[in-house]
């Protein structure tokens, strides 16, 4: 039951001010990123008409009912899901991906758009168990609404992108799913990149037997389970035998499977990444180009910076995609320790109020919305930030309101404005 509300309720304004500081500091960078001595403004121009067009979708989103959103949840979600599949048959190949339709002067990537869709399906499928009891059919309908993008992004193939889903998990654990399926994507994680480590070591026992690091691993995993289970036994803790199999089994299985996996199911230049990441391979002047370039970039910068259109590697485009991906370097170069700490503190905030309002919600729609705008910005962010650095793969995903383009903007855009709708109707809710 609602009261009755204003247009535009009660909007937070805090959470609109800094989406406006973030996108004007964004529009700032790109100009510094694509600054010439022959003064080409096409980027900026552009990012500058993204930005104008994202302002009204931002208002239009603010003057609809914050109803339509819950109820047209699932058609939306079907919407850019056939989106999805047709960009399939009719997109056009941009990078090895075919991900964008070309609209004349414009191109738009639907991939984007998928990500407040499925937060929208997710929360109204959870707004639907509200009250319920979490049972196997629902956590087979929640990761089914989140593995649906997840293949069909996959099949462009965009494997970037597709990590990016993952960040729903988050959300999932504060609506109430066993922190034991964070555990365990964490723990698949490190299995996965500790067995690519270790694979780069054998040891030839005979002339026929080699045993390589992967089997030391599948070894170590026998050991841990057998000592869990003996320990468990001396301290009289009531744990069924079948638990340790249940961890013992599929972690031997997925690390068999690992060495398939990683050499025919991603690309080269993840492979690469990967190697590059963990140490098994150093090549600063190819696929490690981007990464050492940028921190290079960032490192120069040093604690003040070097000034606003003063950045050498910057200007001279000694890092590539520094508008799009590696914006983040233009920041640390041009406006040194200070600068980018100032913008991490601003989206630690811009996060920090976007929990705390979520926690306040009366609607399991909401709530569970809020997580998950969240999820993604915390998760967008800190993955940019750490492939600037070099401390994750570079997997080419954008910083939020920074980074150039319009099907990003507009995406982050009608993310975020779509929370600030439904939290400005909260307060109208009779609890």
């Amino acid at each position: 039951m609602r009261r009755t509300r204003s247009v535009f309720g009660q909007i937070d304004l805090s959470i609109l001010l800094l989406y406006f500081i973030l996108v004007g500091l964004g529009l700032m960078n790109i100009y510094a990123a694509t600054f010439t001595e022959t003064v080409d403004f096409t980027s900026y121009e552009k990012q500058l008409m993204w930005i104008g067009l994202s302002s009204v979708l931002g208002l239009s989103i603010l003057i609809v009912d914050a109803k339509f959103f819950e109820g047209f949840a699932y058609p939306i979600y079907g919407f850019f899901m056939l989106l999805l599949t047709c960009v399939l048959i009719f997109g056009s190949v941009h990078k090895g991906a075919r991900s964008w339709f070309n609209l004349g002067p414009f191109a738009l990537q639907p991939t984007e758009f998928a990500k407040f869709a499925t937060a929208l399906a997710l929360s109204k499928f959870f707004s639907e168990y509200h009250q319920k009891k979490f049972t196997s059919t629902a956590y087979f309908k929640a990761f089914s609404i989140i593995f649906l993008p997840i293949v069909l992004i996959a099949l462009q193939p965009d494997l970037g992108s597709c990590v990016v889903f993952l960040a729903f998990y988050f959300a999932l654990y504060r609506i109430g799913f066993p922190s034991w399926i964070m555990i365990l994507g964490f723990f698949t994680l490190f299995l996965f990149l500790v067995t690519i480590y270790l694979q780069q070591y054998s040891w030839p026992l005979t002339s026929a037997l080699i045993i390589d690091g992967s089997h030391v691993l599948m070894l170590l995993l026998c050991l841990i389970a057998f000592l869990a289970y003996r320990f468990s036994k001396r301290q009289k803790l009531k744990i069924p035998k079948t638990l340790f199999f249940l961890f013992l089994i599929p972690s031997l299985i997925f690390t068999m499977t690992v060495n398939y996996t990683f050499n025919n199911l991603l690309e080269n230049r993840h492979r690469d990444r990967i190697h590059e990441l963990l140490g098994i391979s150093h090549d600063p002047l190819g696929v490690g180009y981007n990464v050492h370039q940028s921190k290079v970039a960032i490192g120069s910068g040093e604690f003040l910076g070097k000034g606003f259109l003063q950045g050498t590697q910057t200007k001279y485009n000694f890092v590539p995609e520094q508008r799009t991906d590696f914006i983040f370097c233009t920041i640390g170069e041009e406006w040194g320790f200070i600068g980018s700490f100032v913008v991490i503190a601003l989206f630690v905030t811009l996060l920090t109020l976007i929990i705390q309002s979520a926690e306040r919600q009366k609607s399991v729609f909401s709530k569970f919305y809020g997580y998950s705008v969240a999820s993604i910005l915390f998760f967008h962010f800190t993955i940019n930030v750490g492939m600037t650095v070099g401390l994750v793969p570079v997997i080419g995903i954008p910083l939020p309101f920074f980074s150039y383009g319009g099907s990003s903007l507009w995406a982050f855009t009608i993310l975020l404005f779509i929370y600030l709708k439904l939290d400005s109707e909260q307060k109208f809710i009779l609890g």
